[in-house]
């Protein structure tokens, strides 16, 4: 089993990647925060204790956990890695202006802890955190115009939403790139442990921030080895699950051969697949009520062509949700609606992740306390229901799934 194995959404969860909020969730602000994508300010010492809460939980139930801002700090301990790493991160911020791209170089080469070095990238930077004396040498318009609290690089608040950025496919990732300018910041950090990590450079990548069309990793569930269920939504567009489709069927080493996507609705509360759909033990499936009457779904399979593969077979399936589950699956399926399909109650709970919960092993779940209608009814269906609190980490909208990208799983046997 490699640095990289997950062929299901339920499997035993072996090792997980995390990022424990920071300084960033700080540097929110009100008039940003629509612009960085949240909906409210978390408070960050509460944020910080709920989700070392989450990392414990985890560990107590056997996952290994691992920190994006650990693997990035050791890729850039070389000094080379480093300095191409600190250009691009300026160049994707939008450091422009000659002074301050030779300012925040040297400011950042000047940070000599590597981990101290990531933080700073991802909790922002700002005109005051410069040396004012390398400021005032020489003054141009836009010093004048920028006050010392003015960000020169916006901070990365939804890190903690490990799921987004990348995705864990079989052997190998989808490296994404994302919806908005905000977030496809945050691959920067995947990107450089994919190219340059020792446990994770040989790691295939079957999409990358290159492509002209945005996809994101909470669309993306693995439902088997060869079946791959991804979201048409806000954040995913459908020409980048079609070349997805035919990155997966070009790899002879990838068992992939069908891919079921999901139209789903394209609104803040509906962002991803995830947030409305998962999966939760073999056979069993929580949703969200609200997309049943306008979800469409459409099976991808490999095209004609023995030599280039470059055609695909698309057709929609038109049946109810439980019976395309079972057609795929080959077993009858179990659909739990969040709040056991009380109206009032599930759109509560959906938007405060109700149907985003994290499968650690069959049918053994991670949810946020504050969903007690839906919870309970996983309990009463046998499930074993793992709360952790989620009152400041839910304010960024995403659930324990969003907050976790599955590095390695058991193989399920079905």
């Amino acid at each position: 089993m490699g640095n990289i194995h997950v062929t299901s959404e339920i499997g035993k969860l072996k090792k997980v990647l995390l990022h424990r909020p920071g300084n960033e969730l700080l540097n929110l602000t009100p008039d940003t925060l629509e612009r960085l994508l949240f909906d409210d300010i978390p408070y960050l010492p509460d944020a910080q204790k709920e989700h070392d809460a989450f990392a414990n939980a985890l560990r107590e139930n056997g996952v290994e956990v691992v920190y994006l801002e650990d693997l990035v700090s050791d890729v850039i301990k070389d000094e080379e890695i480093k300095l191409k790493f600190i250009r691009q991160f300026m160049q994707e911020a939008g450091i422009n202006t000659i002074k301050y791209k030779s300012l925040v170089e040297n400011y950042l080469l000047g940070i000599k802890d590597p981990k101290e070095l990531v933080l700073k990238t991802m909790e922002g930077i700002k005109v005051g955190d410069l040396p004012k004396k390398k400021r005032d040498v020489e003054k141009t318009l836009v010093d004048l115009v920028n006050t010392p609290d003015v960000f020169i690089a916006d901070p990365m608040p939804n890190l903690y939403f490990t799921r987004d950025n990348f995705a864990s496919v079989g052997e190998g990732i989808d490296l994404n790139r994302m919806y908005s300018v905000t977030r496809n910041r945050e691959c920067i950090y995947s990107e450089y442990v994919f190219k340059y990590h020792p446990d994770y450079k040989k790691t295939t990548l079957y999409y990358n921030r290159k492509y002209d069309w945005h996809t994101e990793g909470g669309d993306l569930l693995n439902i088997n080895e060869h079946i791959v269920a991804i979201g048409i939504s806000q954040r995913t567009q459908p020409e980048a699950i079609d070349q997805l489709a035919k990155n997966f069927f070009k790899d002879q080493s990838c068992k992939i051969d069908t891919i079921l996507a999901f139209s789903i609705p394209s609104s803040r509360a509906f962002m991803h697949l995830d947030t409305v759909f998962t999966q939760i033990d073999k056979y069993t499936f929580t949703y969200h009520p609200g997309i049943m009457g306008t979800l469409q779904v459409f099976e991808i399979t490999e095209g004609y062509d023995p030599t280039t593969f470059e055609d695909l077979n698309v057709k929609e399936i038109n049946a109810p949700l439980d019976k395309i589950l079972e057609m795929y699956l080959k077993h009858p399926v179990k659909l739990i609606p969040c709040a056991g399909g009380d109206k009032v109650a599930a759109e509560r709970e959906q938007w405060n992740d109700g149907s985003n919960t994290l499968c650690i092993a069959p049918g053994t779940v991670v949810v946020y306390d504050r969903n007690n209608v839906t919870n309970e009814v996983l309990k009463k269906e046998g499930l074993k229901v793992i709360e952790i609190r989620g009152a400041e980490l839910g304010r960024g909208r995403g659930g324990p799934r969003c907050m976790s990208m599955p590095l390695v799983r058991e193989d399920v046997k079905w």
